[in-house]
Parts: structure tokens; C-alpha cells; sequence
């Protein structure tokens, strides 16, 4: 049975124009980096429209949610603002329900 969750992190992020692209390869590059987080339990890389991205990730707790945000998928969003997108915005969630993975 999957760990149950109960915080997560929703990240928006709006590529800058003709960068579209590389955000979407800096998304997909962030799956190989939280594998090594073990209190990352849920991890999605979305896209909302044409500029639009964002990640929703989840966690045990709010340890799990304060370490990632101080892991390299954080550390390359701040690398990467004003280079791929526009300041991304962070809001944290507490997770109310869920139905976890079989």
C-alpha cells in the first residue's frame, strides 16, 4: 500500500517566449532528481497550456515538503528563473483526500 500523504507543493511556472521547450526538458529531467528523495512520495510535471507548466509534488509530512524544498528540483528552479521562465510561484498545500496509487 503507498505511504498516505498530507502536504504538498504546487509550482507554476510560465516558460519565457521561444523557451517553451527547454522548460518542458527541465521538467522531465526533475523526475531522475526526486527519485533519490525518499519523502517525495507523488511527483508531476504538468502542462497547462502553450507558456503555462507547473509541478504538484507530495509528502508524509511537512518535513518531507521543507526537504524538498531546499533538494535540486528547487535548486534548478532557481537557476533557471530568467533563463527558461518567469519567477515561478511555490503555494503550499495541505492534501485533504486522496486516492493513493495501487
Amino acid at each position: 500500500m503507498a505511504e498516505p500523504i498530507t502536504a504538498g507543493l504546487l509550482v507554476r511556472i510560465e516558460a519565457l517566449p521561444g523557451r517553451e521547450n527547454d522548460v518542458e526538458d527541465f521538467l522531465r529531467h526533475g523526475l531522475a532528481l526526486v527519485e533519490d528523495e525518499p519523502n517525495t512520495v507523488r511527483w508531476f510535471a504538468l502542462r497547462f497550456g502553450p507558456t503555462s507548466f507547473g509541478i504538484f509534488d507530495a509528502f508524509p509530512d511537512d518535513s518531507g515538503r521543507q526537504a524538498h524544498l531546499s533538494g535540486k528540483v528547487a535548486e534548478g528552479l532557481t537557476e533557471n528563473t530568467g533563463t527558461l521562465f518567469s519567477q515561478p510561484t511555490i503555494e503550499p498545500a495541505d492534501v485533504l483526500a486522496e486516492k493513493p496509487p495501487i
